[in-house]
């Protein structure tokens, strides 16, 4: 009996359908979390404006904030990673098909838990980064810092879970010949990301618990009145937060230097210092949070050990930057829009380092800290990063994925309107800051130097949301009728070049061996054009499809749901929903199926 297409989706544990649904799914809250930014900047467009004001003003800036560092920045890279990563070392699948299904589905019915706030009871309103104690029940009595407490938790779970799928994923499931210095780029960056994910996410779950505790059981963790202390809250948000940027920058640093690589017609420069760089970052990234709160009062010598290592990151990041330019210095360069965006990265990226060093210089960072200095630098860095970087990947994978080419020309209007809108929108933020505007305000007086700056900041804004509407119509318009791309568009250099597009199910009917750095460009150019085999030909095992991961994330969200409202018979139902689901898939004795070489056309996923 066939089984509907919408079933199909929610079922299936095919890294290549998983990652499109991170990928629509991010994108759905990407769509929401701009219009809460567009908002945000209509508002501060002119001065005594009535838009947005009070409360209803934070809670646009909060979710704004964690919509798009938690549901949009890291989910939107997880679809590429869970569609390319395995192609580029080899391999059929991921390590744990049934775990990453788990994991979208946790991500998603976080993410939606935390956006149904804005219909049931309001939304969260003390910024993204949820200071005690503003939000604690005191001063935000209502629902919202519950659904941010309980759809992170859910969403977070997810997240971790995926992170350790790849982390053994690459460990255990390359294919033979490709050491580790054979990796690409990405999957190299993949590889980092998902050991940060490790030791990030687990401090700020146990974060999330106890604020959980502080608002629904009334405990002290941070409450002042009852000994609780509220810079703990900072150290355990920032502890995880300055690794998340790292978590999300690092993925994107591996796109631009696959797509600098391929459009260079070169091997990337320096690779080895380029994976040192890398994992130089993670490293560095545990050990610069304080920088976050030089305001606090810790003391000189703790401002300056965190003020040193903040600067000494700088060195493994312009390593990468030197690297990405002398791999285009001589290179036959193509200036697709993937090109566009990776060469854009490199002008922006080092603007926002700039800002990010003087940041790092406490004496500077004690007189703009709060201000819209600091907003300009992280929307320079995450945006110039990791948003860009997205851009460039998808348009680079885009026709292994789907099989079609996005338009270049659409991609183009697209690559402008965004770049040029960026500019415009967060260049002028450096001087707001300067002139002493402190961020999270909602309007400001007519009279002082903010009204022309602001006005700028809003066009560019505005420019931006064109440039993304541009590259939504390329996509329905290649959905369409887009044009086919066969299955090595660009050139390409590694493994998922050398099979269809779109791959099939099983990716690669034998699982290849690698020969050397770059194994597709060496077979190409060295070889006869083909991979070569390390197995015979014989039946492919696969994963079967499965419900369980849905209805466990289901549950979740009931019971997430429940405690919301301090529902606790609802809240504790989910939870045994949760058990219950575990119990049965404890008992599930489905080993899977396997595909026939006389089935290997026409085989769906």
């Amino acid at each position: 009996m066939q089984k509907s297409w919408i079933w199909q989706w929610i079922t299936t544990v095919d890294h290549k359908r998983i990652g499109i649904l991170y990928l629509l799914a991010g994108g759905f809250f990407f769509g929401v979390a701009g219009l809460e930014a567009l908002l945000i900047r209509i508002q501060l467009m002119f001065p005594d404006n009535q838009l947005l004001t009070g409360d209803f003003y934070n809670q646009v800036l909060t979710m704004h904030g964690t919509t798009m560092i938690f549901l949009v920045a890291l989910p939107l890279l997880f679809g590429l990673m869970n569609v390319i990563v395995p192609l580029q070392i080899g391999a059929r699948d991921v390590a744990f098909p049934f775990l990453n299904s788990l994991g979208f589905w946790l991500y998603f019915a976080g993410g939606l838990l935390l956006n149904l706030s804005w219909l049931f009871g309001g939304a969260p309103d003390s910024g993204w980064t949820n200071y005690a104690t503003l939000a604690l029940n005191d001063y935000s009595p209502g629902p919202g810092i519950n659904y941010y407490v309980l759809g992170l938790q859910i969403a977070g779970i997810g997240t971790l879970i995926s992170g350790i799928n790849f982390l053994v994923t690459i460990v255990n499931m390359r294919a033979p010949g490709m050491s580790y210095l054979r990796m690409p780029l990405f999957t190299w960056t993949t590889f980092v990301a998902s050991i940060l994910i490790l030791f990030a996410f687990p401090p700020l779950t146990a974060g999330l618990f106890m604020m959980m505790f502080d608002r629904l059981f009334d405990t002290k963790f941070f409450a002042i009145s009852g000994g609780g202390n509220v810079t703990i809250w900072q150290h355990i948000f920032w502890i995880f937060g300055h690794p998340e940027v790292y978590i999300i920058m690092v993925p994107a640093f591996g796109i631009f230097s696959d797509v600098i690589s391929t459009f260079s017609k070169k091997r990337l420069f320096g690779y080895n210092s380029m994976v040192f760089a890398t994992v130089l970052i993670g490293f560095l990234g545990f050990m610069v949070w304080v920088h976050h709160m030089f305001t606090v009062g810790l003391g000189p010598i703790a401002n300056t050990i965190f003020a040193i290592a903040t600067m000494a990151i700088a060195v493994p990041t312009g390593i990468k930057i030197f690297n990405w330019l002398f791999t285009m210095w001589g290179g036959r360069i193509r200036f697709t829009t993937s090109m566009l965006f990776a060469a854009g990265f490199i002008v922006t990226f080092v603007m926002g380092g700039v800002t990010g060093v003087m940041l790092a210089v406490v004496p500077a960072n004690l007189q703009v800290h709060d201000t819209y200095f600091v907003v300009a630098h992280f929307h320079y860095v995450l945006i110039g990063g990791t948003i860009q970087g997205f851009f460039a990947g998808l348009y680079f994978w885009w026709p292994k994925m789907f099989g079609t080419l996005l338009n270049e020309r659409l991609g183009k209007a697209h690559f402008w309107l965004f770049y040029l809108g960026h500019h415009l929108t967060f260049f002028p933020q450096h001087f707001l800051g300067l002139f002493g505007m402190p961020r999270r305000i909602f309007t400001y007086m007519k009279g002082y130097e903010l009204e022309m700056s602001n006005l700028l900041s809003s066009i560019g804004a505005i420019l931006m949301t064109a440039g993304v509407l541009a590259l939504l119509y390329n996509i329905m318009l290649t959905l369409r009728k887009g044009e086919p791309a066969g299955s090595d568009p660009w050139d390409g250099r590694s493994l998922e070049w050398a099979i269809s597009s779109p791959p099939p199910v099983y990716n690669f009917a034998q699982i290849p061996r690698v020969r050397g750095l770059d194994p597709w460009w060496l077979e190409k150019y060295e070889g006869d054009g083909t991979l070569k085999a390390a197995e015979p030909l014989g039946p492919i095992h696969m994963p079967s499809p499965n419900h369980l991961p849905f209805l466990m994330a289901m549950s979740f969200f009931i019971s997430g749901l429940g405690f919301v409202f301090h529902s606790w018979q609802v809240g504790f139902l989910g939870l045994i929903g949760v058990a219950i689901i575990l119990f049965v898939r404890s008992f599930e004795e489905d080993h899977g199926y396997h595909i026939q070489p006389d089935e290997w056309n026409g085989v769906e996923s």
